[in-house]
């Protein structure tokens, strides 16, 4: 009967079961600056300090001329002419629209022929009583034939004052057959065409917007107008004086309009329907770059959060209990602490509670240590300068074991 040989494979099967014994008896063995066999991670941290922070807060808006102006006649008559280029800037008092005036002048020229048949009869009714009263005197005459005379002379001067009623009247039709632009602004579309009738003011000609300054009219939602009286009330905000927020206007393909504005009205009551306070800035718009009815974002600013503390976004964690960030105290060991964000400002969270000054975040390795339990130690590297202007505190050497 033949020995059975070895097989192949078996020195090598025994050789690498040794070399793995190997490796996790080293692994126990504790190392110098290590952590269960390996070296601390390395974080990088910011130093969070409290500072006034600006506070800022954007609505979609629309624009809206600061003057809007409807063109409507004051009389009726037949469309002649329109004198005015549609789109183009108009002055006040340039004439828009020709209304026939044939019609007007001629009730005119009647007005003022009455006017004289009028004055006439009140010459001859004053002649007339001036010869009676020293008749009357001498008993010439009745009372009767005097009060005559003085009352036809009163109805001859009230007929005088009535006629001229309708001269002037007759005038300013004749005047009101030129329509005239009422502001300073830029036309739009003619909304009738030569040879129309014009039932006075129910027709609508055209209309006048002046674009400088421009409105801007937005609506600031209910809760956010709670919010801000909260804070207010709390001392974590701060608003302009009077209110007056600074506007600056952020266009529909994102650039930001170069003239800013301030806010002049917000209204107390909500609208019902869309939960919102009504409110509106005056913004310069001298070379017309803002056309009324466009939808733009404005950003109002002039708010300030005193004593706020702001950490980086990248440095808030989010877990099913809340939002929490990692600290490095005193031992250069890693903590979690759970916070309470607030505003959002640039590109960091307002921390309404959870840190405190002089407290070291960290906003780099953060997913290093999601990985790891709390209080292991870490190593803070130098990084590079944080958005304060402050670099990140020099690194305690963590305390390490020896071998004995």
């Amino acid at each position: 009967m033949k020995t059975p040989t070895a097989l192949p494979w078996f020195p090598t099967l025994r050789a690498a079961a040794a070399l793995v014994l190997a490796v996790a008896a080293a692994g126990c063995q504790p190392g110098d600056g290590q952590h269960g066999g390996f070296p601390p991670p390395v974080v990088s941290t910011t130093t969070v300090e409290a500072k006034d922070v600006p506070i800022t807060y954007e609505y979609v808006a629309q624009t809206a001329g600061f003057r809007e102006v409807e063109v409507r006649a004051r009389v009726t008559g037949i469309l002649l002419k329109r004198n005015f280029t549609e789109g183009a800037r108009v002055k006040k008092g340039d004439s828009l629209f020709t209304i026939d005036p044939e019609p007007f002048r001629t009730a005119l020229a009647r007005s003022q022929a009455d006017l004289a048949v009028a004055e006439a009869r009140l010459a001859q009714a004053k002649r007339e009583a001036d010869r009676l009263r020293p008749v009357f005197k001498l008993k010439a005459v009745s009372q009767k034939e005097l009060d005559d005379a003085v009352s036809a002379e009163q109805i001859a001067e009230a007929e005088v004052n009535s006629v001229r009623a309708r001269l002037n009247e007759a005038r300013l039709n004749l005047e009101y057959s030129r329509v005239e632009s009422p502001i300073t602004g830029v036309t739009s579309r003619s909304v009738v065409s030569e040879g129309t009738l014009i039932s006075g003011p129910n027709v609508l000609l055209t209309t006048v917007t002046q674009a400088d300054p421009m409105y801007v009219n937005f609506g600031i939602p209910d809760r956010d107008r709670l919010a801000i009286r909260h804070a207010v009330e709390a001392g974590r905000l701060k608003l302009p004086p009077d209110g007056r927020f600074k506007a600056t206007i952020k266009l529909a393909d994102g650039s930001m309009y170069e003239r800013p504005g301030v806010v002049g009205f917000t209204d107390l009551r909500v609208n019902h329907q869309t939960g919102t306070s009504e409110a509106r800035a005056e913004v310069p718009n001298p070379g017309g770059q803002l056309r009324a009815g466009e939808f733009v974002r404005v950003v109002l600013q002039g708010a300030v959060r005193p004593g706020a503390i702001v950490v980086p976004q990248r440095a808030v964690m989010e877990s099913p209990k809340g939002k929490y960030v990692y600290i490095v105290d005193a031992e250069n060991k890693s903590q979690i602490r759970p916070v309470e964000a607030g505003d959002w400002t640039g590109d960091g969270w307002i921390i309404n509670s959870g840190i405190q000054p002089g407290d070291r975040v960290v906003v780099e390795g953060v997913v290093k240590l999601s990985l790891m339990p709390p209080g292991v130690p870490v190593q803070v590297s130098d990084g590079p300068p944080l958005a304060d202007g402050k670099s990140a505190p020099p690194a305690k050497k963590p305390a390490t074991d020896k071998k004995t």
